[in-house]
């Protein structure tokens, strides 16, 4: 069975009831079969229900296995206003502006997720990763220990030895474009709790990557990354962690045992976390089109309950998987 088939099997285990704000974006529209057939979760479209089922139907959309809730028709509508006045007073938040804020789709779904509503939210077929994020981050706010959010994908290399199988969570590619050492520790504890919770792993074994393997080379970009270990090391003692390490000394056995013996993970690692961005976006996209991988994600990682952002050029098949995903983490 596929990664992505084993996914989709436990969450449809777990009955778990998922948030999309998006109720009139096709794509999602379309998704809604797929998640019910497969009672993936029990999904929740946002919108006037004219509108959405009007579009439903002109595209030949099946979505009468969802229900869909108008935010400004709800019957808590009322208390997610006073619930927003609340947490957002201190901002310069009225009652007035609460009222205006909850109309809003992606906002009413975070609080949907904040008050046990639903269980998570998948957003993003046609909003930026920042709208999604914004109120996420206001309303249900990051996970204990947690200060920075990050974007993970799962890499599923086809006839790969290394990793777990060929199975890889590569992090962060897609949220927090220079991390400091702080933020990328805490990227390597949320990366576990991925690895374990939606891929499975038995044993996560992280890598914090450089162009610099244990000193090989002297540069405060180095540094970021040796800090970075040191600091998850510290704060997260359950974790298998080292580093600093280039690629290969990470996944490849003999190179590992070469350049970092006597490391506990050096050439085993199947969970990498990459020095900023554009090393993880790079590196991510590399695999996927030379290495002929799937790429699972982004995963929002850190936010305090589970919400995820899709791509604005994702698939109908992609907003299913992420749907998975999320009731899997919820």
């Amino acid at each position: 069975m596929s990664l992505l088939a084993e996914i989709k099997e436990k969450a449809a285990q777990k009955g778990k009831t998922i948030v999309l704000p998006e109720g009139t974006e096709e794509r999602t529209l379309k998704a809604i079969k797929g998640i019910v057939d497969g009672k993936i979760a029990n999904p929740i479209l946002l919108g006037d229900e004219g509108e959405v089922k009007a579009l439903a139907d002109k595209i030949g959309a099946d979505i009468s296995g969802a229900q869909i809730v108008n935010p400004a028709k709800a019957a808590y509508f009322d208390d997610f206003v006073q619930a927003f006045y609340e947490m957002r007073k201190n901002k310069g938040v009225d009652l007035d502006k609460a009222k205006k804020t909850m109309l809003d789709p992606l906002f009413f779904a975070s609080m949907m997720v904040k008050m046990d509503k639903a269980d998570g939210e998948v957003a993003g077929a046609e909003n930026t990763t920042g709208n999604v994020l914004r109120p996420a981050l206001q309303i249900i706010k990051t996970a204990p220990g947690i200060s920075a959010v990050s974007g993970s994908f799962i890499m599923i290399v086809p006839n790969c030895e290394f990793g777990d199988n060929g199975i890889f969570v590569f992090a962060d590619c897609a949220v927090t474009i220079v991390p400091t050492a702080e933020e990328m520790a805490q990227f390597a504890k949320a990366s576990v709790e991925t690895a374990v919770n939606v891929c499975g792993m038995k044993d996560p074994k992280v890598g914090m990557l450089s162009f610099s393997t244990k000193g090989s080379a002297s540069h405060e970009l180095v540094d970021k990354v040796a800090s970075a270990t040191a600091i998850a090391k510290e704060k997260f003692p359950e974790l298998k962690v080292d580093g600093e390490f280039q690629f290969d000394a990470a996944i490849v056995p003999s190179v590992g045992a070469s350049k970092a013996p006597g490391s506990p993970v050096a050439g085993d690692c199947n969970v990498l976390i990459f020095p900023d961005i554009q090393a993880g976006n790079i590196g991510y996209k590399l695999v996927q089109r030379l290495a002929k991988a799937e790429a699972i994600g982004p995963i929002l990682q850190g936010i305090a309950k589970p919400v995820n952002d899709l791509s604005r050029g994702c698939s109908v098949e992609d907003v299913v998987n992420v749907v998975a995903m999320t009731a899997l983490k919820a």
